[in-house]
């Protein structure tokens, strides 16, 4: 456990844990804010409760209980709201879904931004040591960028040995900053009463109101650290959370507090308060491990969307991509090339074109908000189906966590405009293609079932007459039990031959991350030779059929001498009735772009046999 909470803080907390470098700032900049006793205390009131209400209580308290089977995020809390397979869905359920799949396209867009601002924010603290250094900001972002991005194949676990005892130097860092000018101004302390933040809005109600929006950037890391969960789980969280990080933001943002509160001005200009804390001799010291703890802060999302990524595929919201798993005492913790060097090129391109952290800031705020209002509503899904809660019961909890995520979701509308477009423009990019995929799986599926036969039918008739039964073990590969494979019938009409064992595979995801290995098949005998074998992984089991079919009690066979028989479908756009023609050709070049289904469930190349068929959708 203590192993599990020291890996967290160099994977899970990078993002929430370097927002003291520019949330407290931007909130003042953005809003155009006097600095005094009023704002400044206001500023840290919000804070401090926004910390307290959205990740210790929200998060940490109730939405991380609701965790699947140890794995978290957005799209691991739908499935377990989704009815099971075979059931009909109603407009309340599919309304979910959407939610679900709308929320997880928006962080992707937001594992856009992090890294590109966080490492912005750091790499510009240089200027203040030396305003010499500020040609040099974009130039050593963008490589630092590409550096963090390389070296994710080397997992997890790798990174968190190299960035956890950073980020503990980091909090304990910013901690000692805070309490140092805390010690030089303790009445900030009561700015932990709430009728500080009560009289900021009071006093300052438009103006207050546009800086929720960048005080919000205290707490963006709340659904990241949700995604995150299947790679340490809950408690390691909770420990590092409430023994480190807590403490040291709560230090900082009232040390910042403090800070400007003696400091009045009529507004902030270039005063950079995280810095401005620091003594002259420690500026460029703190601008070097502010520079490391961002690159590990964008950790978090790239970490996170690598988890979204894998519960996509295998929920059929992405096509089949490369994935690797990077530890072999971890599941969850995995890699997925394509992903990875997509949000390299989109963050090297946000750098580029937004230039400074605080344009980017502009940007920063709309995706996350809006993610974690999806949570809660779908949420509110979960303890009603799940934990079979009241709805009395419900609402008194979840409403104060909705009012919360409405403030700071309606606070940062303005911010579309000047930048907040962008992840809005990525996540309903990837709705469109998630829903487009899965659409157009579920069409070329119902064309494949209306050539479908019973399997005994066919098997009979090729008994009847007298096909070759020839030696070897054929495995086709067919979702539909009970109905012949394409693949098998294909087979029959023109090599009028049945091998002497015949399985018929049927694999299928479950709404569980990982199924146990003594659960995962099962094997129905149909006679003449033939078995009908179902194959059960969960959402974020690695597939490796060879093995599952090895190890069948069932059956005595080996699996170097099986022959895999895939079905190949050639997938076009045409006028049968179905998703509207544009749709219909973006699933085609999806269908195109997807991984082989042989490499995916790690089948021998030399033991695959295709069968081709055209599917018109």
């Amino acid at each position: 456990m203590a192993v599990l909470a020291f890996g967290t803080l160099g994977i899970v907390f990078g993002d929430i844990g370097t927002s003291p470098i520019y949330a407290f700032r931007e909130a003042f900049h953005h809003a155009e804010l006097e600095v005094d006793l009023t704002t400044t205390y206001g500023a840290a009131s919000i804070a401090f409760w926004a910390l307290v209400i959205v990740i210790s209580m929200k998060y940490l308290l109730m939405v991380m209980r609701a965790d699947n089977h140890g794995e978290g995020g957005i799209l691991a809390l739908t499935s377990l709201v989704i009815p099971p397979e075979g059931q009909s869905v109603s407009k309340i359920a599919a309304g979910v879904v959407t939610l679900g799949v709308f929320g997880t396209a928006l962080l992707y867009g937001d594992g856009l931004i992090t890294p590109a601002i966080s490492v912005l924010s750091a790499v510009e603290g240089f200027e203040v040591a030396t305003p010499a250094f500020s040609d040099w900001v974009i130039p050593i972002a963008v490589v630092i960028l590409i550096g963090l991005f390389a070296v994710q194949q080397r997992g997890t676990a790798g990174i968190a040995k190299v960035f956890s005892p950073i980020m503990i130097a980091w909090f304990t860092t910013i901690g000692l900053l805070g309490l140092r000018q805390i010690i030089a101004h303790p009445e900030v302390l009561r700015a932990v009463s709430p009728t500080y933040a009560i009289d900021f809005f009071i006093e300052h109600p438009w103006k207050g109101f546009i800086a929720l929006g960048s005080i919000f950037l205290v707490v963006t890391g709340g659904e990241a650290l949700y995604a995150d969960m299947g790679h340490f789980g809950r408690k390691p969280i909770q420990i590092a959370w409430y023994g480190l990080v807590l403490p040291g933001l709560l230090l900082n943002y009232f040390g910042q507090a403090a800070l400007l509160a003696e400091r009045p001005t009529e507004e902030i200009g270039d005063l950079r308060p995280f810095y401005e804390m620091a003594p002259g001799w420690a500026l460029t010291p703190l601008a070097i491990l502010a520079t490391m703890a961002t690159v590990i802060a964008s950790q978090a999302l790239i970490s996170g969307a690598f988890s979204l990524t894998v519960q996509a595929v295998q929920l059929d919201y992405f096509p089949r991509l490369a994935i690797l798993h990077t530890s072999d005492k971890h599941i969850g913790q995995v890699y997925v090339p394509l992903v990875n060097w997509m949000l390299m090129i989109g963050c090297v391109g946000l750098v580029l074109t937004f230039r400074t952290s605080s344009n980017l800031a502009s940007a920063y705020g709309i995706a996350v908000t809006t993610t974690m209002l999806i949570t809660t509503l779908i949420f509110y899904r979960f303890v009603r189906d799940k934990w079979r809660w009241s709805v009395g019961k419900s609402l008194a909890i979840l409403i104060p966590f909705l009012i919360v995520d409405i403030a700071f979701l309606g606070a940062n509308i303005p911010k579309i405009p000047s930048g907040g477009w962008f992840p809005l423009l990525v996540g309903f990019g990837l709705v469109l293609q998630m829903t487009t995929w899965r659409k157009g799986r579920q069409l070329v599926a119902s064309r494949i079932r209306r050539g479908e036969r019973p399997m005994r039918d066919v098997v009979d008739e090729a008994l009847e007459a007298h096909v070759a039964r020839v030696p070897g073990v054929a495995v086709y590969l067919f979702k539909d039990e009970g109905a012949a494979p394409p693949a098998l019938m294909s087979n029959l009409r023109h090599n009028r031959v049945l091998h002497e064992l015949v399985l018929l595979v049927s694999v299928h995801t479950s709404d569980v991350p990982r199924v146990p290995e003594e659960r995962r098949s099962t094997v129905t005998v149909l006679g003449d030779g033939i078995y009908q074998v179902r194959i059960d992984y969960g959402f974020m089991d690695e597939p490796d059929l060879p093995f599952a079919l090895g190890a069948l009690n069932e059956l005595d066979v080996n699996v170097d001498e099986m022959t895999y028989f895939l079905g190949r479908e050639s997938v076009t756009a045409g006028k049968v009735p179905g998703m509207h023609p544009w749709r219909e050709e973006l699933f085609v070049l999806l269908n195109r772009g997807a991984a082989n289904a042989s490499r995916f469930f790690k089948l021998p190349p030399n033991q695959v046999f295709e069968v081709g068929t055209h599917v018109e959708i």
